[in-house]
């Protein structure tokens, strides 16, 4: 029976709420019963034309710049096996388990569109694999892009023909070893099939969904702490204006600055406009120029926020529906359109979308990193942050150091950042004997922002310490109401930085709370 914890697999609405769900294990697969009989008509035209002793690539020719050379129907099956063994030449660290069973998840959606020709004892296998929660080992490193994820697909395709590792209960053994004490069966490939299984993207897509992911909660948190800044620093409320943010119309600016006020409103700390006026002028003193204790307006950091991360909430709009698309398509060659009697020579598993996608986002991750270690800078440096401790340090300044060596961190994570948001897509190098000569380098560029991400996480968890424990100083108690109820939920895990512990203890705690809870998937419910 399908329910709300079964993902029906029919090649057209994969999300990437989906893929992630069934990467960790919450959901599993069923197959389409529509998308099955499209299969079944796309496998009996191909077995028509092979029959009819039509010459297909990848089929009866050998593959890439050997696509000339046809081979004799007896060893058909063989060079499906051929081909996977040759390509499963990754090298390096693993990808993560989940990561992998997203991927083999997308490649089976991808094949049950109906459109690759292979047989349904094979889309029955993959499913069984996913539901047992059977993820490929795959190493990080070997793919250029295009055809798609070949090396990684075919350590992928290893694990489906019984020849390779699995993780199995997050412990990697023998594909063959797993299957045998789950009373399962590898699946013997027939034409077309290993070269189904290899040639696509969902790799870099699988990779790249738990990144948009994971970005679309660093932004949440990133509107949070932007909000706790304005607090903390008693920030001028017309930045967030809705008329200003309406004079600039970007999607990104207005729904920010929403965000912002919503989070914010009620709050007793913000400075108003219309109120600062009488004041400056009770501070004026003789002469043609006296200077002020208040600020006119913020820095940059809290006053630009709308501005800063309209682009990174657009990007990732934009980035979320290229993933999506991906995860939905045909990236296969060659293609079997059975009801146009078709079989079309093309470079569907070319991964360009996907790669400039993530240098996008890896750009959007970048700039979060920047505001937030600038504001962690204004926390802790004495002659910016408007009165607070030094460092944050609670008590025997200069005997206790407080939040001096987390901001290194901090700053750390932002530089590597902003030297991993340099371009992928455009480092093609012709391979394959020329024939591929241009590349995407999607993987590599999905893996880039990826690791990009996990760095965001660290600066985002300092900045939350960070501001915590401002407000363990000030203006805790007269925030905003929805401001309140999250200040609420964190400070009750929150313990004022002593030193009396090592702040590793303290960062490790708050990154997992802040990034594998569920407590900014939706911000509206703290202000609904």
């Amino acid at each position: 029976m399908i329910n709300n914890q079964t993902v029906c697999l029919n090649g057209s609405d994969l999300t990437i709420e989906d893929i992630v769900a069934i990467g960790i294990g919450e959901k599993k697969v069923s197959l389409n019963s529509d998308s099955i009989e499209r299969c079944r008509a796309s496998r009996a035209f191909l077995e028509s034309r092979v029959k009819a002793k039509h010459i297909i690539y990848g089929v009866n020719t050998s593959f890439g710049p050997m696509c000339n050379k046809i081979i004799d129907d007896n060893k058909l099956l063989e060079l499906q096996v051929n081909l996977i063994r040759s390509h499963a030449a990754g090298l390096g660290d693993p990808i993560k388990y989940y990561i992998a069973l997203g991927a083999l998840a997308i490649r089976l959606n991808c094949l049950v569109k109906g459109y690759s020709g292979v047989r349904i004892s094979l889309l029955e296998h993959m499913k069984d694999m996913i539901n047992h929660g059977i993820a490929p080992y795959i190493p990080e490193c070997g793919s250029v892009g295009a055809s798609g994820d070949l090396v990684h697909l075919s350590h992928l395709a290893l694990a489906v023909i019984g020849e390779g590792q699995v993780y199995y209960k997050k412990q990697l053994n023998d594909a063959s070893t797993i299957f045998s004490s789950l009373g399962m069966r590898p699946v013997k490939l027939s034409y077309k099939e290993g070269l189904a299984l290899i040639n696509g993207t969902s790799v870099m897509t699988s990779i790249a969904a738990f990144t948009v992911f994971s970005t679309k909660k660093l932004l949440n948190i990133a509107c949070v702490t932007s909000a706790f800044a304005v607090e903390i620093m008693r920030g001028m409320n017309d930045a967030f204006d809705q008329d200003l943010a309406h004079l600039k119309p970007h999607p990104g600016q207005i729904a920010i600055s929403q965000i912002i006020q919503k989070l914010n409103k009620d709050s007793q700390n913000l400075r108003q406009r219309e109120n600062i006026h009488r004041q400056i002028r009770n501070q004026a003193s003789p002469g043609v120029v006296f200077e002020t204790s208040m600020n006119v307006q913020d820095v940059y950091s809290i006053r630009c926020v709308p501005q800063i991360l309209a682009p990174v909430m657009e990007s990732l709009e934009y980035t979320r529906k290229t993933v999506e698309c991906e995860a939905n398509s045909s990236n296969d060659n060659p293609i079997i359109v059975p009801e146009k009697e078709k079989i079309i020579h093309g470079g569907n598993f070319h991964g360009q979308s996907i790669a400039y996608a993530m240098d996008v986002l890896s750009i959007s991750v970048s700039e979060i990193c920047n505001l937030s270690e600038r504001r962690v800078n204004k926390l802790l440096d004495i002659s910016l942050n408007e009165g607070l401790p030094e460092h944050l340090i609670s008590e025997n300044v200069g005997l206790t150091m407080g939040f001096m060596g987390a901001q290194y961190l901090a700053t750390s994570s932002t530089a590597e950042n902003r030297q991993l948001s340099n371009p992928v897509s455009i480092q093609s190098i012709s391979c394959n004997a020329s024939n591929q000569d241009v590349v995407s380098m999607g993987t590599i560029a999905a893996r880039k922002a990826f690791k990009m991400v996990s760095n965001a996480k660290h600066v985002i968890t300092v900045e939350v310490l960070a501001d915590l424990q401002a407000l363990s100083f000030r203006n805790s108690k007269t925030m905003g109401k929805a401001l309140s109820k999250i200040y609420a939920i964190l400070s009750g895990h929150f313990s004022v930085y002593d030193n009396k512990r090592i702040f590793y203890d303290d960062l490790k705690k708050f990154r997992k709370l802040l990034f594998t809870s569920p407590l900014f998937d939706d911000l509206s419910v703290y202000w609904t």
